[in-house]
């Protein structure tokens, strides 16, 4: 797209708003960065800017009436919700609304495909990414597993591929994004504190497929009732995947293998005694990872070479260490209880759990239900340990040891776990109210577990 000559406006100075200006200073766009919080200085924020981009113009706290009237077009970073004032008020003049998703995607090439979903989203990017990279010369993996695709958008070609991985705060600000094969792995409540409902939180993922056509393909989750609803009425090719039924079309899991069925004939793509990754989550992603790479043409040697030899990612059940013959696991990444549910029932030792963090509004009956007999303690800190703990004791469970900071709750681990035991970290809230990000709080934990007496 040629913005030459036309006003956009960059909202939110962090890594995805720094990211997006140094795309469209590429452009010849009249450029604004504007941050709301009038904590910050125009000096903090240049210092974020290539020495190239220190003449953009910088507006901190209201943006009032005549800067907006100048604006063609507003980027915001996915942390800004689309109906706060500001943004409203552009809305209303006129002004076009696109996210950090949208406006890579204006200047990339090349075919995409892409992932959301509630849980499962980064594992199945990453395994995607892989596949494409063991026969694909040109591929990028970006999203929020570390890569902006503003950052690569300029890199690409018509040969490029590239595997997007999407979340709702993204699908809400799209315009023309457009992937060939897109993939809905499950929908279960996470951010309602920014979509308010359930049903905005669906529409939000839904909008992954708004620009697919009847050549396209998406993926979904059979066995989730809300991801098999919106395949009823998908203007794309639905494929779908289950590991609880055995699909006369789509992928299966039975009898702990991965099975293809299409037109009556079935074909065995691995058996989960071949891979390395735990859980039956994973071979949901797995499931998901392999039709999407068959559907850009992947052939089934490279997918399967791939699958079996794919190691998971950081901070998703991830194995730390064993001390005492007990074994540690890092699932800070574990950020809602759904993703909690699954880390527990992949758990094959007695267990000791560390959960809460920043509290997203989610409820926590569906994760303590899970723990059966299998977890011995619940070791609780951050700012929804006192609500979880009141869940926690209305279904009957009252192994609860509350704790002050991370460190505290590893030592208690340490002290109650017995040989044979496992530890796991899958908090089932976000982080930000002790930590930076999950990545950050998965990496300590797995500092302080090392740091432990062997």
């Amino acid at each position: 797209m040629d913005l030459k000559n036309k006003t956009v406006l960059v909202a939110g100075t962090g890594i995805s708003g720094i990211g997006a200006m140094n795309l469209l200073v590429k452009t010849e766009a009249d450029l604004i960065l504007y941050d709301g919080n009038t904590m910050l200085t125009e000096e903090s924020i240049r210092a974020k800017l290539p020495e190239t981009n220190k003449n953009i113009k910088i507006v901190i706290g209201d943006l009032t009436d005549d800067i907006i009237e100048t604006l063609d077009i507003a980027v915001l970073s996915p942390g800004i919700p689309t109906d706060v004032a500001f943004v409203n008020r552009m809305r209303d003049a006129g002004v076009i609304i696109w996210g950090e998703l949208e406006l890579a995607d204006q200047f990339a090439k090349g075919t995409v495909v892409a992932i959301t979903g509630t849980n499962g989203k980064t594992t199945t990017t990453t395994l995607v990414g892989e596949i494409l990279q063991n026969y694909f010369k040109d591929v990028f993996v970006v999203g929020n597993i570390g890569t902006a695709y503003t950052g690569v958008a300029m890199e690409t070609s018509d040969a490029s591929y590239v595997v997007a991985e999407t979340s709702s705060f993204q699908l809400e600000t799209i315009d023309a994004f457009h992937p060939v094969v897109s993939a809905i792995l499950n929908l279960t409540p996470d951010h309602l504190n920014r979509h308010h409902t359930m049903e905005g939180y669906v529409e939000a993922k839904k909008n992954i497929m708004k620009n697919q056509t009847a050549e396209d393909f998406i993926v979904l989750n059979y066995d989730d009732p809300l991801t098999r609803a919106i395949g009823e009425t998908a203007v794309p090719q639905v494929i779908y995947f289950s590991s609880t039924h055995v699909l006369e079309n789509g992928y299966y899991f039975h009898n702990r293998k991965i099975y293809y069925a299409k037109n009556g004939e079935t074909e065995e793509i691995c058996s989960a005694s071949g891979l390395k990754i735990l859980g039956l989550h994973n071979m949901e992603n797995i499931m998901a990872a392999v039709a999407m790479a068959r559907c850009v043409g992947v052939p089934m040697d490279k997918i399967r070479e791939t699958v079996t030899s794919f190691m998971g990612v950081e901070h998703r059940i991830e194995y730390v260490t064993e001390k005492r013959g007990v074994a540690y696991y890092n699932d800070s990444k574990g950020t809602n209880p759904d993703a909690a549910i699954k880390a527990v029932q992949a758990m094959v030792r007695p267990t000791i759990l560390i959960g809460g963090g920043y509290d997203k509004e989610s409820t926590y009956d569906e994760w303590i239900e899970s723990f059966g007999d299998k977890v011995r303690y619940l070791v609780l800190l951050g700012e929804t340990a006192n609500k979880i703990a009141e869940c926690a004791r209305r279904h009957g469970f009252e192994n609860i040891i509350m704790t002050e900071s991370l460190e505290e709750a590893v030592e208690v681990c340490a002290q109650k776990a017995e040989s044979g035991d496992a530890v796991l970290l899958s908090p089932a809230c976000a982080s930000w109210d002790m930590f930076k990000s999950y990545e950050e709080r998965g990496r300590i934990f797995k500092e302080l577990v090392r740091g432990l007496a062997d």
